[in-house]
């Protein structure tokens, strides 16, 4: 029984997997950042995480794309957690490949089962580094942000000392997020103003 429910779990998590490449490969056909090796990489690894085409296109993916209709800090802070996830998923597939002992690779099949292991397990490895290189070159304030809205979670609601802290910072918290929300209000009028302009002047 627990055979079957770690293999349901396996292809489930597969067929996680194969969205995620293909999104991947969509961004690089839309797009040129993504390396040759990299894509060719993600190309050899889809021809062994394969699920039905039923599965595939059921327009459910992973990552929706909705979140990157934001703006620009939005979009940045959205895809750092999508690339923490990927970090998360890549490393899970590692611990999932078979890792049998040498002595036990006697026979042609078994010796074959090893080398397929290892070259999958070659390209997860180049993924994630590419992942992770990604992330850490380009997202640290998205990081620090996160790091601190996790922070967050630890907050003990139910301490009355929490409470009478969180009720005398409540004045300048309403005052910052209400300012803010004030300043994007203001940045979106400018905008639609400077667009009916250059309208009227065309």
């Amino acid at each position: 029984m627990s055979t079957q429910r770690s293999s349901i779990r396996m292809a489930a998590v597969m067929r996680r997997v194969v969205c995620i490449f293909m999104w991947l490969s969509v961004c690089q056909v839309s797009g040129a950042f993504i390396p040759n090796e990299l894509n060719r990489t993600l190309q050899n690894l889809m021809q062994h995480y394969k699920i039905s085409n039923q599965d595939f296109f059921n327009q459910k993916p992973v990552f929706p794309r909705e979140p990157l209709k934001g703006n620009a800090e939005l979009k940045m802070v959205y895809m750092y957690g999508v690339l923490e996830e990927y970090e998360k998923l890549l490393g899970h597939m590692l611990k999932q490949l078979p890792t049998p002992s040498p002595q036990l690779a006697t026979s042609g099949t078994r010796t074959a089962s090893l080398s397929s292991s290892d070259e999958i397990r070659s390209n997860l490895m180049k993924v994630l580094s590419k992942m992770q290189e990604l992330k850490r070159n380009n997202y640290k304030e998205q990081a620090a942000l996160l790091e601190q809205l996790r922070k967050l979670e630890d907050i003990e609601v139910g301490n009355f000392k929490v409470q009478s802290k969180a009720l005398s910072e409540l004045t300048w918290i309403y005052e910052e997020a209400s300012s803010l929300a004030d300043d994007k209000r203001r940045r979106r009028r400018r905008r639609r103003q400077t667009r009916i302009r250059l309208h009227q002047q065309a």
